[in-house]
């Protein structure tokens, strides 16, 4: 942790130039002045949001070093910042940046001393997808709460403003400040690899108003949101990671459903908007991906949608993206298009040489880039990153899991479950009755750095609540010998837990066969809820939306009868065998008896 005169020897120049009387932040007249004092090269980095190896800033573990001297050329975050000066760094978990809390806001101030050292020293906006559910960087001991889509099917706007408010205070507690979160895609494709339960749901009116309502809880705690993916990602087969996906929308069916939860975005005061590697023919004919098309970014988003905010690319490393231009174009066209920060490029060295080349060939002007830069440092004056761009390991503590924090979480997730089928009433569970349960099915690794396995955190929850609870993971795509084994140990048990992930045939023919026994049986869809078409025999059946264990122990509180199920579809569920024709509609929803 630096020290108070580390701290304030570094921020003095930055903070004195920023000083605005009765203000919390500068003026355009002082960023302007910033600005002008800015080499090019400066100027250039200060697009850039880039990821680096480590948990540390200056002294990485060795196999981080190798991994940056591979990728970036440089051995550590306090290496690129000097080499690039980045305006942005961005956490993951598989870059080693998230261990702990306590070890994240180490980083942090790392990264901030490094960069405020520098000759005119700027802060950097720390960011990372936090969007919570399948999607996470920050783990255990954090609060981590549902998903988009299990919001949707709580669908409280309360709740999913103290989701914001709750994650918005944890992260900025261990200096993350602008975080890729919420999705704002309607997701209307059962198909969709890539957003899938990312999304609230397939109501556009549903989905703008939770939107908003995660927008005011995470910037009214001081951290900026990011409604992902404009124009909109919800209707594609296709995983931008890996393809490019065609979107193939009229333009007056993205006003009435991609364009809603934007608006509303916006209308929310959101602080960063970011694009999509999608094309979409009736926004932009050209074949650009959206995150290159200036039709798209400038003319629509900022013009027609009237938004002035920062405009961040998806990762440039992504397929979407690449397929068309090279790696030292994309950058470049980028910013022509409106973008104001480059996300994550293969190669840091390369985008970054060819942005300063495109200035310096006049393709580009410098007063271009400063006008990305004005809205850059606008939200960093906004975040309060001058005047405060360290934290302490104090806040830490008081901030991160707490139990009001986690008990909040828990009872949020108790409102998302959602009850699909309950044959003769099987649920809830006795005890007298079914004591001795066996959990079985799908066990994909456990997002968000929770604990899992799935079939592991609900047999320990149905065991503490009262059950005796066995696990046996069958796994996503189980073998006839694993099939037999769950069989056999099912005609020892009084009842049977089936978790299901993107059901695949084998795990059907788990479910059935365990059916079969004539054990009562209770499917949990653990991640998609269109499982439920492909169990037309199975008792009993919820809806989770996701296997984090926040909603698998309200899961087991629904099975256990401590609490009734209240969450309602928030897409609808096409039938197996005729798709056209709806199973069960949005808001369709069980719930217990009397």
């Amino acid at each position: 942790m630096p020290s108070r005169r580390t701290v304030l020897a570094a921020t003095a120049g930055v903070a004195a130039t920023l000083a605005v009387s009765g203000t919390a932040y500068a003026d355009d007249k002082k960023l302007r002045s910033l600005i002008s004092r800015m080499t090019l090269q400066e100027k250039v980095g200060q697009l850039f949001v880039m990821r680096v190896y480590g948990h540390s800033a200056t002294v990485p573990d060795q196999a981080d070093i190798d991994a940056n001297l591979k990728e970036i050329g440089v051995r550590s975050a306090a290496e690129m910042i000097a080499r690039y000066r980045v305006g942005g760094i961005i956490y993951f978990t598989w870059a080693h940046n998230t261990r702990d809390p306590h070890q994240i806001a180490d980083l942090s101030n790392g990264i901030q001393k490094a960069s405020l050292e520098q000759p005119r020293g700027l802060p950097v906006l720390i960011s990372t997808d936090q969007e919570h559910g399948i999607v996470c960087r920050v783990g255990e001991p954090a609060t981590l709460f549902p998903g988009a889509m299990a919001v949707g099917a709580g669908g409280s706007r309360k709740d999913a403003r103290a989701l914001g408010r709750i994650a918005g205070q944890e992260l900025g507690a261990i200096g993350i400040r602008q975080n890729y979160s919420p999705v704002a895609d309607v997701n209307v494709n059962p198909a969709n690899p890539v957003i899938g339960v990312r999304s609230f749901g397939a109501d556009p009116q549903a989905v703008a108003g939770l939107v908003a309502a995660e927008v005011a809880g995470y910037q009214g705690s001081g951290v900026a949101a990011t409604a992902k993916h404009f124009p909109g990602h919800g209707d594609t087969a296709v995983d931008s990671h890996y393809g490019f996906p065609v979107i193939t929308h009229s333009r007056e069916l993205w006003e009435k459903l991609d364009a809603v939860p934007f608006r509303a975005a916006i209308r929310a005061g959101i602080d960063s908007v970011m694009t999509a590697h999608i094309q979409f023919p009736a926004l932009d004919p050209s074949g650009d991906p959206a995150t290159l098309s200036r039709p798209i970014l400038t003319g629509i988003l900022r013009g027609e949608l009237g938004y002035d905010g920062v405009v961040v690319t998806d990762s440039l490393g992504m397929e979407g993206v690449r397929q068309k231009y090279g790696d030292d174009r994309v950058p470049v066209l980028a910013l022509k298009a409106g973008v104001d920060q480059l996300l994550n490029p293969p190669s840091l060295d390369v985008a970054w040489n060819a942005v300063l080349k495109a200035v310096q060939d006049g393709e580009l002007t410098e007063a271009r880039l400063d006008e990305s830069i004005l809205r850059i440092l606008r939200l960093k004056a906004r975040l309060r990153l001058f005047e405060s761009p360290y934290v302490s390991q104090g806040g830490v503590t008081r901030a991160v899991g707490t139990p009001g924090h986690l008990a909040a979480a828990d009872r949020i997730a108790e409102r998302t479950t959602t009850l699909l089928v309950n044959e003769k009433r099987l649920l809830p569970l006795s005890r007298r009755t079914h004591r001795k349960l066996l959990v079985v099915g799908a066990d994909p690794a456990s997002p968000s750095g929770t604990t899992g396995p799935p079939t592991g955190v609900l047999a320990t929850a149905l065991t503490g609540l009262g059950f005796t609870a066995t696990a046996l993971s069958t796994g996503t795509a189980p073998s006839a010998a694993t099939i037999a084994q769950a069989v056999a140990a099912a005609r020892d048990a009084d009842a049977v837990i089936v978790g299901t992930y993107n059901i695949t045939a084998a795990q059907k023919a788990l479910v059935e066969q365990l059916v079969a026994t004539g054990r009562p049986v209770v499917a949990v869809a653990i991640r998609n809820p269109y499982d439920v078409a492909q169990l037309p025999g199975v008792p009993a059946c919820l809806a989770t939306y996701s296997w984090t264990d926040v909603e698998l122990r309200a899961a087991a509180r629904v099975i256990a009868g401590r609490t009734a199920p209240r969450g309602r579809l928030p897409v609808p569920v096409q039938r197996a065998d005729d798709p056209a024709k709806v199973l069960y509609p949005v808001g369709y929803g069980l719930s217990y008896g009397r």
